[in-house]
């Protein structure tokens, strides 16, 4: 069961009242994984926001040939204590609704908040203010998130012009 409590922690939902809170919480699905497990796969169909709530979760892109995924691919981790990186997913929001990476859960447990994509614009729908305040937050989170991607492509292209003299 979902508390406000939780809810009133996660970043995406600071601005948001106790009744706002209560309408979203009847559409948290709370989930717990173990280390090693795929939380969803790259090029999955983007359903849902998800929140970390417990634990560490890797973003990682996919090998071909089914290789198996390591720290090497990994592009981002996000943690339930970083409100910078905790929340995933907002790909259920931008056409092709496709999951562009890989989540994998990294720590011996991590517990996730997972929340639709057709539940939260219904209630988007009958209150747009609320949509307002969470979308402008996954804003945020989009931005934040290329320019770690930015950063890891310049890393790797920094080093290999390095090794390529």
């Amino acid at each position: 069961m979902i508390t406000l409590k939780e809810l009133d922690s996660v970043q995406a939902f600071k601005t948001l009242t106790d009744d706002q809170l209560e309408a979203l919480k009847e559409f948290c699905i709370k989930k717990d994984f173990k280390r090693g497990d795929r939380l969803f796969k790259e090029g999955d169909s983007a359903g849902h926001l998800w929140i970390v709530t417990e634990g560490k979760v890797d973003l990682r892109f996919e090998l071909p040939g089914n290789q198996p995924t390591s720290d090497e691919t990994t592009i981002s981790s996000l943690e339930a204590e970083d409100d910078k990186k905790r929340t995933l997913g907002w790909s259920c929001f931008v056409p092709p609704f496709k999951m562009m990476l890989s989540a994998y859960c990294v720590t011996r447990s991590c517990s996730v908040i997972k929340i639709a994509k057709t539940d939260m614009l219904a209630l988007f729908e009958k209150d747009a203010l609320m949509g307002y305040q969470v979308m402008s937050y996954l804003i945020k989170v989009i931005g934040y998130r290329f320019q770690q991607f930015q950063d890891e492509l310049a890393k790797y292209k920094g080093h290999d012009i390095m090794h390529s003299w």
